[in-house]
């Protein structure tokens, strides 16, 4: 189940609760290695998890995010709970900035942040630009950032939610200003060559799979490989991962130029 919702509804407080075993007569108190996640506006028992996971609050991540989506121009186009709360998922759109999905078809760039409380959702920042087509939710677009994170004690990463969130956002902004550069720049193979040893030698067998199933004819077409193979098939909690990404566009900017 799923409710359209105002930003602030999507704000409630939470706590946890430690997960303690104890006999009816009080004498014998064990902890069991669990914690609960409660709503402290209506104590509804969003979910029961390892004291391993580090919660995120959706306060928390919207209010790192919406300085850097202000400055950015982004519009919130949607907040969506589900449940009692244990998933959200907002929607904002940069209404300055257009990409071709098709041709002749242009479309803002979205910008999704998700986030939840039992753990069916890592904290996930995605963009990219997207309708949908059919009643069952499929959708075409294109996807120009996708980053997540697990609620895990040692994920340093969540220390640093702003700076994923900025990179993401400036990333779209300079794709889409850039697109029709990319789009009309005629793929010179050597580049995607280039574009192979980009990547690890265990993801060769995956790009070259989709470059003959997805043949690239320019550099806009290079950028959704990538950022395919990226998003898809690689590990998205590991470091390398991530530093690969920010030297996907750069090079194939710099190809596209030369």
């Amino acid at each position: 189940m799923k409710e359209q919702v105002g930003m602030d509804a999507t704000l409630f407080p939470v706590k946890e609760i430690p997960a303690i075993f104890k006999r009816d007569d009080d004498q014998f108190k064990q902890h069991t290695g669990h914690k609960f996640i409660v709503r402290e506006d209506n104590n509804s028992v969003l979910s029961c998890m390892t004291n391993d996971y580090r919660m995120v609050t959706n306060s928390e991540l919207i209010e790192t995010a919406l300085p850097i989506l202000k400055d950015n121009g982004a519009i919130l186009q949607e907040a969506i709970s589900f449940g009692e709360g244990q998933k959200t998922t907002w929607k904002w759109i940069i209404p300055d900035v257009k990409i071709e999905v098709d041709k002749n078809d242009y479309m803002n760039p979205e910008i999704i942040i998700k986030n939840s409380y039992d753990g069916s959702l890592q904290v996930h920042i995605m963009a990219g630009a997207f309708r949908i087509v059919c009643s069952n939710g499929l959708v075409i677009g294109v996807v120009l950032g996708n980053r997540n994170y697990r609620h895990n004690n040692n994920n340093m990463n969540l220390d640093n939610l702003d700076s994923a969130i900025e990179k993401t956002i400036t990333h779209t902004r300079k794709v889409g200003e850039d697109f029709p550069a990319l789009k009309e720049k005629k793929l010179n193979e050597k580049h995607t060559i280039g574009l192979v040893e980009l990547f690890p030698s265990t993801m060769s067998e995956f790009m070259v799979d989709y470059l003959v199933a997805n043949k690239p004819q320019n550099y806009w077409d290079l950028l959704n490989c990538a950022t395919w193979i990226a998003t898809h098939k690689m590990n998205r909690n590991n470091q390398a991962t991530h530093k690969l990404e920010s030297q996907i566009y750069p090079n194939i900017s710099k190809w596209a130029k030369a």
